[in-house]
């Protein structure tokens, strides 16, 4: 792949007369995404998917890239591939439908799935902060939930023979939002090992689930810069927020094939427009499920 790209550099200065910026930024684009696809297990051309595409501009986005730079890239990748075909030297162009750089300006920002693990294998289970805080972790990713809406979890919100667990949303609607077993474990431990004593020290009459050392209820900030913490001590580089957990909720159950509807509700969007953002995450695995069931694909 080396090689091809070196052709055309050769192309961009004999034939096309780029300037010398331009002909080194889609050098330097292309040199990354080369090495991407490196990283990735891709030994040739003929192998890149468009879902490799995908991922080497939301790695891109998740470094912190502006929405200029990710358009770059992606115009840089549109232009190499162009030129292989033309030459014969591509079967299948897999970048000339891509969609438009704008999209890079709306993407959320997401964890990938071993990120996530890193993160929520943080906290030290062995203190009751660590209970909680694992706790905290757990229930977010399992449910999507917005800070606002953890932070005023009660006893009684809790329904977990149901697994699951009801919620206050935006414009005080309640929702019901399922809740696996890992998170109901974490959330158990710190109920039972954890949480007495702290309320405790507070007077033993909050009903919040999640609370501070002195029994009061967690605050958004608070629940905020604990998780911006266990980020770093789990080696992530990006900035995180709780909303962050949330985005990676809807985009991982999408890329394992959950209904937009389904994430829709979950996250208690009032306009499916809203969760639709999520379909340009993983448009290779829409793609595939047309493939799979349409009756003409």
């Amino acid at each position: 792949m080396r090689f091809l790209l070196d052709q055309f550099m050769d192309h961009l200065v004999l034939e096309r007369g780029l300037s010398e910026n331009t002909r080194l930024a889609y050098g330097h684009d292309l040199s990354e995404f080369l090495a991407f696809l490196s990283r990735k297990g891709r030994g040739g051309i003929q192998e890149v998917e468009r879902r490799d595409l995908l991922d080497f501009l939301m790695e891109g986005k998740q470094k912190g890239l502006a929405a200029a730079s990710l358009a770059r890239r992606l115009v840089a990748i549109k232009v190499f591939f162009r030129h292989l075909s033309r030459e014969g030297l591509l079967a299948v162009n897999v970048a000339d439908a891509m969609d438009s750089p704008r999209l890079w300006k709306i993407l959320p920002p997401t964890l990938s799935i071993e990120e996530v693990g890193r993160l929520l294998a943080a906290p030290d289970a062995a203190s009751a902060r660590g209970l909680r805080d694992r706790a905290i972790l757990e229930t977010f990713y399992a449910t999507g939930l917005r800070v606002s809406e953890l932070a005023a979890l009660t006893l009684e919100s809790l329904h977990f023979d149901s697994e699951y667990v009801r919620c206050v949303g935006k414009g005080d609607k309640e929702r019901v939002v399922p809740i696996g077993g890992r998170a109901i474990a974490a959330v158990q431990a710190w109920l039972e090992r954890g949480r007495p004593a702290y309320a405790s020290r507070g007077g033993g009459g909050s009903r919040a689930v999640f609370l501070s050392r002195l029994g009061q209820p967690l605050s958004r900030i608070t629940l905020w810069r604990h998780i911006r913490a266990y980020a770093r001590k789990a080696g992530i580089r990006q900035e995180i927020s709780p909303h962050m957990l949330r985005h990676s909720f809807a985009s991982h159950l999408l890329a394992n094939g959950a209904s937009l509807r389904i994430i829709q509700e979950m996250l208690g969007h009032a306009d499916i427009s809203t969760t639709q953002i999520y379909t340009h995450v993983d448009q290779g695995r829409l793609q595939a499920v047309h493939h799979q069931y349409h009756p003409r694909a």
